[in-house]
């Protein structure tokens, strides 16, 4: 129906009004297309040549409205697109006589950006032949790079060997990568709206809903060690950590766990830790066969006494009728505590070459080194050395390993005496003292009289198999140091300016 047409079946004063109406919205939407900042433009059907162009050209694309008007679309399309646009690959979406398409057009100075047009044909109501096309295009940049990112994330999200798992707010799951699936069995399962807790331990759920939301909630992340199972219950020991995510307004949306599996890890510590216990105990039965010699001896002397006690009993009352207890009483109490003294010896040798867990406790520092001094004390009196203690009174007790701290400080008396023997023409003193150290800490130092440490042994004499010694297997040291710092102190070692050296160790107060 034309204007005229439309006219005649009105009365005058509605016809003036309806085009007065269509007057207005023509005008309102002229203007709205030249203030949006969506490009609004008009092409020929064939060539895409710019009939029109909305002053939005400018922003998209760095040309005026006069510079476009007259070019072909094609001539900007980049070329991995415009036969896209051409075949209308799967790229361009078609929906009820609207064409939506995404593509990359060249700019003014070179550089090509994206843009999503929404397009539509304009027909000749006659002949239903195409006058011209419609075109509304936006700037799909920012939207483009998301979505790549995004994209690369999930193949990231696929293909890390972690855990990831995201969590509704109820702690029900929603989505599970491929690393998680396998790890707990789900590869054929439908795990959405399982809840987090088929998979988490009790206790693991405890510490994630008692600790980790609410940090993570208030801080956006949380980071802990659980254990996690699979659906044929297969444990699983992991670091998690927790991450909210929120919504532009700042609500919590939904959670994600990234867990590592610590399985190798843990396998490995403990693995480490039954050879440092092995590594330790041969280095016990190393240092005790230094003493051995000495240790001999010191047992031969109570045994051959026994011996002569009871040849002494045996030559006096030999062929002797009767003999009263108070004939032999002397000989017979001094024979048993003599025994007694061996058998303390061989006790001590027994718990200290004894391989056994660890047992932390609260310890007598210097009842233990009197101890340690007594087992040293023949390999002393051969080697002319005498071992001297001074300890501060009323020291509090230190936490350790008893067997630990007897092997630390076997080692350390071992080393003291060889080197005050090597060194020392006539007699010579170690010299083992035990003071309060700063607040929370006892120190223990050990003094030779040897010849000192050479300047450039000093940095690798912790190293392990480094020794100073021609026989020494470089581990007694090493392990010292190991021991110590797992207990929470440190041993370091240096010269005296007397001559000699001094080690020192710290060990933790007790509660």
């Amino acid at each position: 129906m034309d204007v005229n047409e439309y006219m005649k079946s009105r009365t005058p004063e509605e016809g003036l009004s309806a085009l007065t109406d269509d007057a207005e919205r023509n005008r309102l939407l002229a203007e709205m297309a030249e203030q949006s900042t969506d490009m609004i433009s008009r092409h020929t059907p064939e060539d895409w040549l710019f009939i029109y162009a909305s002053p939005a050209v400018t922003h998209l694309l760095g040309y005026s409205v006069e510079e476009i008007v007259g070019m072909s679309a094609y001539d900007l399309y980049h070329p991995d697109d415009v036969e896209d646009f051409r075949l209308r690959a799967p790229t361009v979406n078609y929906d009820r006589g609207l064409y939506t398409h995404t593509y990359r057009f060249r700019c003014k100075d070179g550089h090509y950006t994206w843009l999503e047009s929404t397009s539509r044909t304009i027909r000749d109501p006659a002949t239903n032949e195409i006058q011209e096309i419609l075109v509304v295009s936006r700037d799909a940049t920012h939207r483009i790079k998301a979505d790549k990112a995004n994209r690369r994330l999930a193949r990231v999200l696929e293909s890390t060997q972690d855990l990831v798992i995201f969590v509704n707010l109820d702690l029900t799951v929603s989505h599970l990568n491929d690393a998680a699936r396998k790890a707990l069995q789900l590869e054929e399962t439908d795990y959405t709206a399982l809840a987090l807790s088929q998979f988490v331990n009790d206790k693991g759920m405890r510490k994630l809903v008692d600790e980790g939301i609410p940090l993570a909630k208030a801080t956006g992340h949380w980071r802990g060690e659980l254990i996690m199972s699979g659906v044929r219950r297969k444990r699983i020991p992991v670091m998690l950590e927790l991450l909210v995510h929120r919504s532009l307004h700042g609500d919590i949306e939904y959670f994600s766990l990234v867990a590592h599996d610590l399985t190798e890890k843990k396998a490995a510590e403990k693995q480490l830790k039954e050879y440092q216990a092995d590594i330790d105990h041969a280095s016990r039965l190393v240092t005790m066969g230094e003493l051995a010699s000495s240790l001999a001896h010191e047992l031969n002397q109570p045994l051959s006494a026994i011996v002569n006690y009871l040849r002494g009993i045996e030559r006096r009352f030999s062929g002797a009728k009767s003999i009263s207890w108070a004939d032999v009483e002397v000989p017979i109490s001094r024979s048993i505590r003599t025994a007694l003294r061996a058998g303390e010896i061989v006790h001590r040798m027994m718990d200290f070459t004894r391989k056994q867990e660890p047992e932390v406790a609260s310890l007598n520092l210097p009842e233990l080194i009197r101890d340690v001094m007594d087992l040293c004390d023949a390999m002393a009196d051969r080697s002319g050395v005498q071992l001297t203690l001074e300890a501060e009174s009323d020291l509090p007790h230190v936490t350790g390993d008893r067997i630990q701290l007897e092997q630390v400080l076997m080692n350390l008396l071992v080393n003291a005496i060889e080197a005050s023997q090597t060194a020392a023409e006539t007699s010579a003193k170690v010299h083992i003292g035990v003071t309060q150290y700063e607040s929370r800490q006892l120190r223990v130092t050990i003094d030779d009289e040897g010849a000192g440490i050479k300047e450039s042994d000093m940095p690798r004499l912790f190293d392990r198999f480094f020794s100073t010694k021609q026989s020494g297997l470089g581990m007694g040291l090493a392990i010292s140091r190991s021991l110590v710092e797992n207990l929470g102190g440190e041993l370091w070692a240096e010269n005296l300016p007397s001559g000699g050296a001094r080690f020192s160790f710290t060990l933790n107060i007790a509660d």
